[in-house]
């Protein structure tokens, strides 16, 4: 029974839970929000036991949706999206627990968009039906507009439309190659179908075409990234955004652009993937995000936008180790997905709690509170250098797989990467020193309240993940290895030459 609807429970229980909590009493809504939200990760604790480290999918559930337009409601999680859920479901209980002091206006819109936010979320990582895909692509969008918009900072407005501008924009266009697929294989099998199955196992080859579909899905899943040059749109947002948007935009809606790569854009169209000069375009551009995004946030004042534009050199990890296309560096680009969840979400919490208390976000405001705040100054050492990736935490195991994973097949762009760890030091480190270690030259400052009971029940469950992830990874690594192996094999037949290498 829970094999057959745990996948659609956690895509339905938040949409309801939200109707709740907008019927309730507003002094009600977070509460009953926190509450819908456990309930909603300890359905998805199970998965962890119940999933079976294989190549396939699992827990799949198909159920005729519109079937005269081949439409089916169709979900399943393999190695790499079950990690995406459970990272969901894990993080928006701490968002919403965060949000306790934050927000203090409209508290049932607020409380009720990030539940259907989260239904959006989790749709997007297990739908096996790409008209279901599509919808669940956009359902995440309407809320997260909103959040920024209405909680959001000076400029929320501003920022709120150029994230919708631009995301909108994309999944107009995979939109259509979404329609154009399904219509070229319909016109070669009779059947049509949104499957990802039936597309997988029937779209053969598309000659010139491919290029032009491969480029719609590779614009939507970019800006979604985001890649350079499509990034622009991300230090607004996730500056102006109140810090549950910050978190889950980082820390899931990010995830879901190199997660369609991984699931849609290289297994659909492998020849044009691994076309060389494709190859060294993103190749390229990703070993430009992974430097531009680190010296670019070395020179900013703001510590919120600093950890805005680290999440561009990350992901740029992400996209060089899903290219290389070696166990190693697969594996590692989803570790990095889960681990830059984990670090970059709990920089924002802390760059949070900081603004709650002196309403400043500058650098430049601090300096010395370690002696004041000594509890939030170990855990933000303790974040900061998982983010760098010290070795014994989570963020070295997934840069060190994808750096020795693209070794094999791009020596040359794995040591340029190489110096995007060096630059994520000089960023974080001198950041951290200025806010915690100088002297406590500002008056204000010596009054500060260390961390509450509330604030450490957010942080402490991200900090037990940095040192089980970093210590002992195995769990991880062998639960997502068949499935990502699996990607590797479907891919690489298309382009014997890139696996030679």
């Amino acid at each position: 029974m829970y094999a057959q609807s745990v996948l659609t429970a956690l895509i339905a229980w938040p949409a309801i839970a939200a109707v709740v909590v907008l019927a309730a009493p507003e002094r009600w809504a977070k509460h009953i929000a926190l509450a819908a939200s456990l309930l909603e990760f300890a359905i998805s604790v199970p998965l962890w036991w119940v999933f079976q480290p294989a190549g396939g999918m699992q827990l799949q559930l198909d159920v005729p949706w519109i079937p005269s337009w081949g439409i089916h409601y169709t979900v399943g999680v393999d190695g790499i999206s079950l990690f995406m859920v459970l990272l969901t479901t894990f993080l928006v209980p701490l968002s919403i627990l965060g949000s306790y002091n934050y927000i203090t206006t409209r508290e049932r819109a607020f409380y009720a968009l990030m539940l259907v936010l989260t239904s959006g979320m989790i749709g997007v990582f297990v739908s096996l039906d790409l008209f279901l895909f599509y919808v669940m692509w956009d359902v995440m969008l309407i809320p997260m507009y909103f959040i920024i918009g209405v909680w959001g900072g000076q400029n929320r407005l501003y920022a709120a439309l150029k994230f919708f501008v631009y995301t909108f924009f994309g999944s107009l266009l995979m939109l259509v190659a979404i329609l154009t697929l399904v219509y070229l294989v319909a016109q070669r099998t009779g059947v049509y179908s949104f499957s990802y199955v039936h597309l997988m196992s029937n779209i053969g080859a598309l000659g010139t075409v491919a290029f032009w579909l491969f480029g719609a899905f590779f614009l939507a899943f970019a800006i979604k990234v985001p890649m350079f040059p499509f990034h622009t749109w991300l230090p607004d947002a996730h500056v102006e955004a109140p810090t549950a948007g910050s978190v889950l935009l980082a820390a899931v809606l990010l995830k879901m652009g190199t997660y369609g790569f991984l699931r849609f854009a290289l297994p659909f169209f492998p020849q044009v993937a691994l076309h060389p000069a494709v190859q060294a375009a993103i190749v390229t551009l990703s070993l430009i995000g992974i430097v531009y995004g680190g010296l670019v946030a070395m020179a900013q004042p703001d510590f919120k936008k600093l950890i805005a534009y680290s999440s561009v050199a990350h992901l740029g990890f992400v996209m060089l180790g899903i290219w290389a296309l070696t166990l190693q560096s697969v594996q590692g680009a989803l570790m990095v997905m889960i681990n830059h969840g984990i670090s970059t979400g709990a920089l924002f919490f802390l760059v949070g709690m900081l603004y709650e208390r002196r309403h400043s976000r500058l650098i430049e405001a601090f300096g010395g509170i370690a002696k004041v705040v000594p509890l939030f100054a170990a855990v933000l050492t303790i974040v900061s250098l998982s983010s760098i990736g010290l070795p014994a935490t989570n963020g070295f195991v997934g840069e060190f797989l994808v750096l020795l994973g693209a070794f094999r097949t791009y020596p040359i762009a794995a040591g340029v990467a190489t110096t995007g760890v060096i630059v994520a030091a000089m960023y974080l480190l001198p950041a951290l020193q200025r806010v915690i270690y100088n002297p406590l030259d500002k008056p204000e400052n010596a009054q500060l309240a260390d961390l509450s009971p509330r604030e450490l029940a957010v942080l402490l469950p991200l900090v037990a993940c940095i040192v089980w992830i970093g210590v002992y990874p195995t769990p991880f690594l062998r639960r997502m290895e068949p499935s990502a192996q699996r990607f590797i094999e479907s891919v690489r037949p298309a382009a014997p030459a890139a696996a030679a290498r």
